[in-house]
């Protein structure tokens, strides 16, 4: 089997879990303008048209921005803002209406194709659209009446879970309709965030000019919770300039903190970003999550083929002596594990030793695709705190491969005389391994 062949393999078998978990799930997915004007808008409809196929149901949001100024420039009509917020005129309203009504034409024919030789052959996807958005005005701010730009008033969820239960994608355009017959201008992403928030789904997908946010270095944040994004949210605000990303950074959180389990950014110009961020453990964008996604915590039996995974390279290189299942589900209680989503990426086991007020470190283990971030350290820090809360005095661990690792974070080598009696005995002579000791 070729590299590319193995790759392929592995991605399927990861991707395995998610396509079983995404079954019949309800996700809000927002299109800006932007994406939609974008050389790449194939590829996230055929990525849309392999998740529906695969049960997913999909309410399709979208927006017009720059569709929209283009219509207003043709016509010689000015732009006006408050706020970042776009005030629009009855001359206004029918340029957006106009670009509104291109794009869903756009997007329903694009949907429809099932061309031959591509990735949409054989697609029968069916798509609705209708009057779910009831709005209301913005009114007044500070002097700037908004006109015909708006609210969301209500959604009526029901009429949208009844066409996603028979295989519909439901679009929604950036417009709403009013009890009185008005129609109103409303931000994508609010409308997004309503959608989601009202038809209680479990992600909402937000496609932008970047695949999410980044730290101080450049580097991708996989994963936020709600307090930590809006800390990040906080500093764009400050620096002003990133609208875009603000927007949807904001639609993130406010979905998560009332009730969506998660809100996912993901780059519109990279080709597969939405597969790799729904499909792969890593993701492709930032993830603004209400649950905990990684956790450290006490492994339970129903870990105990996670751990063995985990573990049996290493035994099988005779780094780690070996376990039988049967030991390990003995010896459960005594594990703590890194869960991520679902899947053990790390593990260690404390095994105190009664009225010596000692206890040993063992199978300290981090998959290596996960090794960065110092996920070592917080499976360390784990086990020497629970021995602090047992009031142990001192934590030991036997090794052949990590010394230097272990005496970087505080321990000292000493001999076998310094291990409690019955571990002494059980001292494995052969295997040379050194012995070194934390102090509580």
């Amino acid at each position: 089997m070729n590299d590319f062949s193995t790759e392929y393999v592995k991605f399927f078998r990861q991707s395995s879990p998610y396509i079983h978990a995404h079954h019949g799930k309800t996700f809000v997915i927002t299109l800006g303008g932007e994406a939609l004007a974008h050389e790449n808008l194939t590829n996230i409809i055929n990525d849309i048209a392999l998740l529906s196929s695969l049960g997913v149901r999909m309410v399709l949001v979208y927006g017009a921005r720059p569709q929209i100024e283009s219509r207003l420039k043709e016509k010689g009509l000015k732009s006006n803002y408050y706020q970042n917020r776009r005030i629009t005129d009855k001359q206004s309203l029918e340029c957006v209406m106009d670009a509104v009504g291109n794009l869903r034409a756009l997007i329903e024919s694009r949907l429809s194709s099932s061309l031959v030789n591509s990735p949409m052959q054989g697609a029968s996807i069916r798509v609705a659209s209708g009057n779910f958005v009831i709005a209301k005005p913005l009114g007044v701010l500070d002097g700037n009446d908004f006109q015909h730009t708006g609210g969301v008033r209500r959604i009526d969820d029901k009429a949208i879970h009844q066409l996603l239960d028979n295989e519909y994608i439901v679009l929604l355009p950036c417009l709403g309709l009013s009890p009185t017959g008005e129609v109103f201008n409303i931000e994508v992403e609010e409308l997004a965030t309503h959608t989601a928030i009202h038809l209680k789904a479990e992600k909402l997908i937000l496609f932008g000019k970047q695949g999410g946010i980044t730290n101080e270095d450049g580097q991708l944040i996989s994963q936020l919770s709600p307090a930590t994004a809006n800390q990040y949210l906080e500093k764009l605000e400050k620096q002003g300039g990133q609208i875009h990303l603000t927007r949807l950074l904001s639609s993130a959180i406010n979905a998560c903190l009332d009730g969506v389990e998660r809100a996912q950014m993901v780059n519109f110009q990279e080709d597969g970003s939405l597969l790799l961020e729904l499909f792969t453990r890593d993701g492709r964008g930032t993830m603004v999550s209400r649950d905990r996604y990684e956790e450290i915590r006490t492994a339970t039996i129903e870990d105990v083929t996670g751990i063995l995974e985990l573990i049996r390279p290493l035994e099988e290189a005779g780094v780690l002596r070996r376990r039988s299942r049967k030991e390990l589900e003995r010896e459960i209680s005594l594990f703590r594990v890194i869960d991520l989503d679902g899947t053990i990426i790390g593990c260690a086991a404390i095994h105190p030793f009664p009225g010596k007020k000692a206890a040993e470190l063992a199978c300290l283990v981090v998959h290596p695709e996960y090794r960065r971030d110092k996920r070592g350290d917080s499976l360390l820090e784990a086990i020497v705190e629970q021995a602090k809360q047992q009031k142990l005095e001192q934590v030991f661990v036997l090794t052949t491969q990590t010394v230097h690792w272990f005496m970087e974070r505080g321990f000292k080598e000493v001999d076998a005389n310094a291990l409690p009696p019955e571990k002494r005995q059980q001292y494995n002579v052969k295997r040379q391994s050194k012995i070194l000791v934390l102090a509580m």
